[in-house]
């Protein structure tokens, strides 16, 4: 008894100690598959090179829904570890705005966003506004998390808010503009993500001066005027010097109103052959597509109808790379197939790429609306319509092109024209930029978030045995230690009553 007594009772010191030393020290270890509870060397190089200290104030609501809750707990948990590994340089505080009180006033002020949430008090369910977001401060500047979105890419947000504010000098992408390209203007969901840790130029090339050595990266999107030879010798020369180029190009362009598909020339599709860079003249059509809506009559009644529509793939088929690390679906209207005829000095990396029931068109097509498409229509697979080419492109000086057939993919437009674009799309025109021109590592974590898999969608049996095996597996870890001990201090005594036994 006494024995078990002392067993008791060093048991409970330990978890004591445990929990006091766990207030100084933070030891989280991470077994999930996407690591996304381990802080990547990229963060790790921005919090530990801060010249002044950062505050965090997160604005985050109390009894909130359990999925909520997990957000928050993860974002404190993450807190913690920036405040250890930048040796006290981040601090933070948690506030938790009451509707109608000064805390809420502050969250609005800040600008924190709230969002409507289901709550459940005293069993019945109740709307209530959440907050869940943080503002980032250093001196005079600070940075918004306006809503912790559960599931997104926590430490992307949180460390690219702290570079925004402590780098005084971000580098410059310029835009080329002057052959129909869109304007920043045309681009807001692209720039306003590129804008955290660029500034974005608009420039025009003139046949006097050079205007694109200035920039390590340059983007060309969906020129639709005649490029002067002399403006794509200018290119030649930023490659020579080990500039980066991101090309997205129209080859084609589709034409709904009339029911059109056309070729489009601007002498750029002549400038990448010459570099081994082909894009096809063609439409790629693609099982996995989006839909368009298309005005039917039946009699005297005109009604909406959508119907799947081949010409706009929906691309789920990526590639192990930076530029499209955690991409789920991209929509590419009007695309065109790309490919590599080059020499092998080069290294040539498809980035994206058809389903497996896909196929191309050539230029001019017709749009059959009504078309019933078969399997038949679709008799090629893993076509690419983006990639990255790698090497001495021109000149002596590795350079890197990233190519993609479609050059409206990541382009909103402006006015009453103007149409949201997918966050894939997005996300895959800003990770190829800052793959073409980031070295802290940042683009790793843009789209590193975390994959939820719900219980209710484990089958009961499976859901069954993972509760009672969480129940029961600490007590028979226990019992199994009390079993090895007992056992243990049993051979000692009969091993102490031998004759001649010695301590």
């Amino acid at each position: 008894m006494k024995r078990t007594t002392i067993f008791i009772l060093t048991a409970l010191g330990i978890i004591v100690l445990v929990n006091l030393l766990s207030d100084n020290f933070f030891l989280r270890l991470d077994l999930t598959k996407d690591s996304r509870y381990t802080l990547s060397k990229a963060t790790k190089n921005i919090i530990r090179n801060l010249k002044e200290p950062v505050t965090v104030t997160a604005y985050f609501s109390n009894d909130i829904p359990t999925e909520l809750a997990r957000t928050k707990r993860d974002f404190k948990d993450l807190l913690i570890e920036y405040n250890n590994i930048s040796k006290g340089q981040i601090v933070y505080e948690f506030i938790a705005p009451v509707a109608g009180e000064e805390t809420e006033q502050k969250a609005v002020a800040a600008g924190i966003q709230p969002v409507i949430a289901t709550v459940r008090e005293k069993d019945q369910a109740k709307q209530q506004k959440v907050y869940l977001g943080a503002v980032i401060s250093m001196g005079e500047e600070s940075e918004v998390i306006p809503f912790m979105q559960p599931g997104a890419a926590m430490e992307y947000a949180l460390s690219s808010a702290i570079k925004k504010i402590s780098v005084k000098d971000k580098p410059t992408i310029g835009l080329v503009q002057g052959h129909g390209e869109p304007g920043v203007a045309a681009i807001p969901q692209a720039a306003n993500a590129l804008n955290i840790l660029y500034d974005i130029e608009p420039v025009f090339q003139n046949d006097t001066v050079n205007t694109l050595l200035k920039f390590n990266t340059v983007v060309l999107v969906a020129p639709t005027d005649t490029i002067p030879p002399s403006h794509l010798s200018q290119l030649d020369q930023f490659l020579a010097q080990g500039g980066n180029l991101f090309i997205a190009l129209n080859r084609v362009e589709g034409k709904l109103e009339v029911n059109r598909g056309l070729s489009i020339h601007t002498g750029l599709e002549d400038w990448l052959l010459s570099k081994g860079l082909v894009v096809d003249d063609n439409f790629v059509v693609d099982s996995r597509c989006a839909n368009i809506q298309v005005r039917q009559q039946q009699g005297t009644f005109t009604f909406s109808t959508q119907v799947p529509f081949p010409y706009l793939p929906i691309i789920s088929k990526f590639a192990d790379h930076p530029a499209t690390k955690g991409l789920e679906s991209m929509l590419l209207p009007f695309a065109s197939t790309v490919s590599y005829a080059g020499d092998t000095t080069k290294s040539f990396v498809p980035l994206a790429q058809t389903s497996e029931l896909s196929g191309t068109l050539p230029s001019p097509v017709y749009f059959d609306v009504s078309k019933q498409w078969s399997q038949a229509d679709f008799p090629m697979k893993g076509l690419t319509v983006a990639g990255v080419l790698t090497g001495k492109i021109s000149g002596q000086a590795t350079s890197r092109i990233i190519l993609v057939g479609d050059g409206d993919f990541a382009v909103n437009g402006e006015g009453e024209q103007a149409r949201q674009q997918s966050p894939d799309n997005i996300s895959f025109m800003v990770n190829s930029i800052d793959f073409l021109s980031d070295d802290t590592g940042l683009v790793e974590l843009r789209t590193k978030g975390v994959t939820a898999r719900p219980l209710d969608q484990i089958e009961d049996g499976k859901k069954a045995f993972l509760k009672y095996l969480n129940f029961l597996l600490p007590l028979l870890l226990i019992i199994i230690f009390g079993v090895f001990k007992s056992q243990y201090n049993r051979n000692l005594r009969n091993k102490r009553m031998e004759e001649g036994y010695v301590s």
